[in-house]
């Protein structure tokens, strides 16, 4: 996980106040929604690896709305950034028209 500190909801834009939501980016009801949301979107066409990356991303704030259902997303290794929506990215998988980890933590976002 990162050391990023964040001043502001990922998800909402409200100003998070306690320790623990500050680290994570997310304030404690945005928070759940996520998670009942990463358990309500449907992961049957995605590797287990993915899923975790999804889920990694979430967690360490590295994938943010931009407008819409538009999002810009790291990459793995955080040198990129890339356009991700529910249905389409514009990260290399992506483009080859495979799902990829984007994708997914944008449909769980976009599900909270």
């Amino acid at each position: 996980m990162q050391n990023t500190t964040h001043t502001h909801c990922l998800r909402c834009g409200r100003t998070l106040t306690s320790a623990k939501s500050v680290t994570a980016g997310y304030g404690p009801t945005c928070a759940r929604h996520i998670r009942h949301a990463e358990r309500a979107v449907d992961t049957t066409d995605y590797k287990p690896h993915q899923i975790a990356s999804a889920h990694e991303l979430i967690e360490d704030g590295g994938i943010i709305l931009i407008r819409g259902h538009v999002f810009a997303a790291v990459s793995t290794d955080g040198t990129e950034t890339h356009l991700a929506h529910p249905a389409a990215c514009n990260c290399k998988a992506g483009l080859k028209g495979t799902r990829c980890y984007h994708q997914l933590a944008a449909r769980m976002l976009l599900a909270a």
